[in-house]
């Protein structure tokens, strides 16, 4: 028997080992394959950080070019940096507000997507998305690719308890990791999707004491290569050098590298199989963890982000490889130009050979009142003459600079061409500004392809995972905040959706400008043709003015207390009607209260809930019209 249970387990281990063996043989060859793209990453990322005289050599390395004369100048006139801050910038405008459609017409459902959508607002507060996806658009616009990482986290959330050791025990909550494109290796490089992988490999540097931690195996430390900054002394002129940040490889010390290959669901694997390796040690080896897809299936946790897509490729391409080739042009043309400058200005002597003492010359030059000796009998020394500054440098460099425009669609209308652009119309204007933000609108929607499949991902895993009730919290744009209660029963659909259209080109004055219009034609005023308070409260806000005047900030109270005491019905209190209330801002928000999907759920489980409040709503009535009468008697006193 003892030896029957000593075969199994050599076999099961012997099973580990090659299974173990099969992954980095894996990892291997999908490193191999994708090598030329890693050196263009980092190409890409040298030049927007400055290091601009380097480039991919045979084995699909990055070199450095050397001066090939001392005289030789090597200035960065960085136009890439700019370009892609630029657009960056643009980009930072695509934040559109996540909703959720019902999965029916029916009460329950659409009372239920208005929760989703609550939780979707919740946790990307939480989260800080905004922040994830500048950090990830900065990878997709420099190199092409980034991904998204959305798993469930057993540390985060609430604490519930503590064990028998004292350690708290946490509730769980999903976590989001940006996950940059040197760390993502498909099966098939040609592959156009995630959902055409097959398999997909992170791999990702740990350090020991993170692995022990996790999965409890002691792994040997090693020196792990990783990217970093560094200086680098490549740019320059004559009698002086230059720095610039360079990215270059760098070792991480204790540390080891963990691959997790992801397959998808097949017929010896209905569940999918996630391997983890550390080392030559296994680390974990089953299904996968998330059921992530359409239907309670499971997939990767992957989200794909690209700047511009390439047909059957799996990597994205970036603005910044195109503009490489004319940045190298106008660094070129530049240093050129202020060599010939040079020239003009130092000059370029004739001396006859054993004249005059050249070390001294070349040493100190022709400096004011210098005394130039040179031997009798020959030939002075002479300046030789040079032409004026070829006009050429300088219709390239326009040139170049309109390559750059053309290549990125970025384009500073301001700043350039002020002559054509004084004489044309605010209609012409428009237009460019419109077509400008087309060329740019392309890798927008990638940024929101992406959000809305993170979006999706959120409420299948808190569809899986959740097993009690929770309480969240969501922050208005007000500052008001709401808490609400919910389970994953009330997760029903995952038809992410966006409340607005593409936000690039809609700046501040845009909608501020929208707005007047919507005032002039009258659509924000009520059935008698006047602006109710409320209006004029939202209107404040939506200019981005806030509430500064005293009257609108009454009415935001007022308001704020009305909603406060809808949500002390719910938990079945009976609040007061005050002399002090304004009575027509609560009787509005008591009665659109009323009509919401959310008293119609809470009527059915509260008796005499609607009885109360139609009770409360007479009461502020009531009130009202004893305030008018009140008035009405003050002025025919005043007439009398």
């Amino acid at each position: 028997m003892q030896k029957d249970i000593k075969k199994t387990q050599k076999s099961k281990t012997l099973q580990e080992k090659e299974l173990v063996g099969e992954v980095l043989k894996d990892f291997e060859r999908r490193r191999e394959e994708r090598r030329p793209f890693d050196a263009q990453w980092q190409l890409n990322m040298n030049f927007v950080m400055g290091n601009q005289y380097c480039g991919i050599g045979i084995n699909n390395t990055l070199d450095d070019f050397d001066k090939q004369y001392f005289w030789q100048e090597r200035e960065v006139y960085n136009h890439i940096a700019p370009l892609v801050e630029t657009r960056l910038s643009k980009l930072a405008t695509v934040r559109p507000k996540m909703t959720v459609l019902p999965a029916s017409n029916d009460e329950d459902d659409v009372s239920n997507a208005h929760i989703c959508k609550d939780i979707l607002q919740s946790i990307t507060a939480k989260l800080e998305l905004s922040k994830l996806v500048s950090l990830a658009t900065r990878w997709s616009e420099i190199c092409g690719t980034v991904f998204y990482k959305i798993v469930w986290n057993d540390s985060a959330g609430s604490v519930v308890g503590l064990t028998t050791l004292g350690e708290k025990i946490y509730e769980g909550d999903v976590d989001i990791l940006v996950c940059s494109p040197f760390e993502i290796y498909p099966d098939s490089n040609t592959a156009e999707s995630i959902e055409s992988c097959q398999s997909i490999i992170h791999a990702r540097a740990y350090d020991v004491k993170t692995i022990k931690k996790h999965w409890g195996v002691d792994i040997p430390g090693e020196d792990i290569d990783t990217y970093n900054l560094q200086n680098s002394q490549v740019a320059g002129g004559l009698g002086y050098a230059s720095h610039s940040a360079k990215v270059a490889k760098t070792v991480k010390h204790n540390h080891a590298l963990v691959i997790e290959r992801y397959e998808m669901p097949n017929d010896e694997f209905p569940n999918g199989r996630l391997i983890i390796v550390a080392g030559d040690k296994l680390l974990y080896n089953g299904d996968l963890p998330y059921k992530n897809l359409q239907n309670n299936e499971r997939g990767f946790p992957f989200v794909r982000q690209i700047s511009i897509s390439q047909p059957s490729l799996f990597w994205g391409t970036s603005i910044v490889e195109r503009c490489i080739p004319v940045q190298r042009a106008y660094n070129a043309v530049k240093n050129r130009k202020h060599e010939f400058m040079n020239r003009l200005c130092m000059g370029v002597m004739s001396v006859e050979d054993g004249s005059v003492d050249i070390e001294n010359l070349e040493d100190e030059g022709l400096s004011p009142g210098k005394v130039l000796i040179y031997r009798q009998g020959a030939r002075a020394p002479q300046m030789l003459a040079t032409s004026s500054l070829p006009v050429d440098f300088r219709d390239e460099e326009d040139k170049l600079i309109s390559e750059f425009i053309n290549i990125s669609g970025v384009n500073d209308l301001f700043g350039t061409n002020t002559s054509a652009l004084a004489n044309m119309s605010g209609v012409a204007l428009q237009v460019l500004v419109e077509q400008e933000d087309m060329r740019i609108s392309a890798s927008g929607e990638y940024i929101r392809f992406a959000l809305k499949e993170i979006g999706r991902q959120i409420l299948r895993l808190y569809k899986q995972f959740i097993t009690t009730q929770r309480i969240n919290k969501i922050v208005g744009e007000n500052g008001a905040s709401k808490l609400f209660y919910w389970d994953s029963s009330e997760i029903t659909s995952d038809d992410v959706s966006f409340e607005t259209e593409s936000e690039i080109g809609e700046t501040v004055a845009q909608k501020r400008n929208m707005v007047f219009e919507l005032l002039q034609a009258g659509l924000l005023h009520d059935e008698n043709g006047k602006l109710s308070n409320a209006m004029r409260l939202k209107v404040m806000e939506m200019l981005g003015f806030g509430i500064w005047e005293d009257a609108l900030d009454n009415n935001s109270l007022q308001v704020e207390k009305a909603k406060r005491e809808n949500q002390e019905f719910l938990e079945g209190k009976d609040p007061e009607v005050l002399e002090i209330h304004d009575h027509d801002l609560h009787i509005s928000s008591h009665t659109a209260f009323m009509l919401s999907a959310d008293f119609e759920k809470a009527n059915k489980n509260k008796n005499k809930l609607k009885e109360k409040m139609l009770e409360h709503i007479r009461q502020h009535k009531r009130y009202k019209r004893l305030t008018q009468l009140a008035e009405n008697g003050t002025s025919v006193a005043n007439s009398q």
